[in-house]
C-alpha cells in the first residue's frame, strides 16, 4: 500500500481491501474522528507520501470515503 502512495498509479487488492474495511468500521462521527487521527498519524510517518496519490486512493478503490485523508486535517472538524 505504501508504495502505492509514494509513487503513485493503481492500488493493489490488499490495499482497497484495507480502505474498503476502514469505511465499514468508520459507522459513527466519533468513529470518524478516531479513523481520521489514525490515517493521518500513519501519513505523518512518511515524508515522501505524494498528498493526490493519498486523496484519491479511495476513488480509486471504488470507495466514497466518509474519513477525510490529509497529512494536516484538523480532525476533530468532522462533524458528520
Amino acid at each position: 500500500m505504501i508504495i502505492d502512495l509514494l509513487q503513485g498509479g493503481e492500488p493493489g487488492a490488499a490495499c482497497c481491501s484495507g480502505v474498503k474495511n476502514l469505511k465499514g468500521m468508520a459507522a459513527t462521527t466519533d468513529d470518524r474522528r478516531t479513523a481520521c487521527n489514525c490515517v493521518k498519524a500513519a501519513a505523518n510517518r512518511y515524508t515522501n507520501l505524494k498528498d493526490d496519490a493519498v486523496q484519491a486512493l479511495a476513488s480509486k478503490c471504488g470507495v466514497a470515503m466518509d474519513v477525510p485523508v490529509s497529512k494536516t486535517i484538523n480532525c476533530d472538524s468532522i462533524s458528520y
